[in-house]
């Protein structure tokens, strides 16, 4: 049986997962308006990597007889006026979701839940990635953003990016 306070951070983070695939699909609606196809594509992939997260979440919790309770999920509500700002609010964001994690782990270390640590080591790296992975486009942004052919090319790397399902097993 899991911890009270684990149990309960575990559940807010399968809210939190669900919100982060929320505010992803509504940063690729922003790129589909402005005409940036291949980043609303990164973005509409980062948005289906989220539920996957949540739903890793919500399978460990049933897999250790906790249950799960699911709570409305906020509207993201921004609103962008140029290509950069949705990249720093994905960094942001990201930075955000790591340190839930970290007082996941926290929690799960006080009380000595190795299982959960364990479980949650995956995230942490995967947290790293993506962390690296919105630095990565502010800084092409940086470069290339101000350029339009540079901008396409850009873009049209974006647009290459598949879905590929996690690959933690529980």
């Amino acid at each position: 049986m899991l911890d009270a306070k684990v149990s309960e951070l575990l559940n807010q983070q399968v809210n939190k997962e669900f919100f982060s695939a929320y505010l992803y699909l509504d940063i690729s609606n922003y790129y589909e308006e402005v005409g940036l196809d291949g980043f609303a594509n990164w973005f509409k992939i980062q948005a289906q990597e989220e539920r996957d997260h949540a739903m890793l979440f919500y399978q460990y919790m049933h897999n250790n007889s906790v249950k799960v309770t699911l709570e409305a999920i906020e509207k993201p509500g921004l609103s962008f006026h140029d290509n950069m700002e949705p990249l720093k609010e994905t960094l942001s964001h990201e930075q955000y979701v790591t340190s839930l994690i970290h007082n996941i782990y926290a929690a799960a270390f006080e009380v000595k839940d190795f299982r959960t640590m364990q479980f949650l080591d995956w995230f942490i790296k995967e947290q790293g990635e993506e962390e690296t992975n919105a630095n990565d486009l502010i800084d092409k942004m940086n470069l290339f953003g101000a350029d339009p052919k540079s901008l396409y090319m850009l873009n049209s790397e974006l647009g290459t990016r598949t879905y590929a399902a996690p690959s933690l097993t529980l």
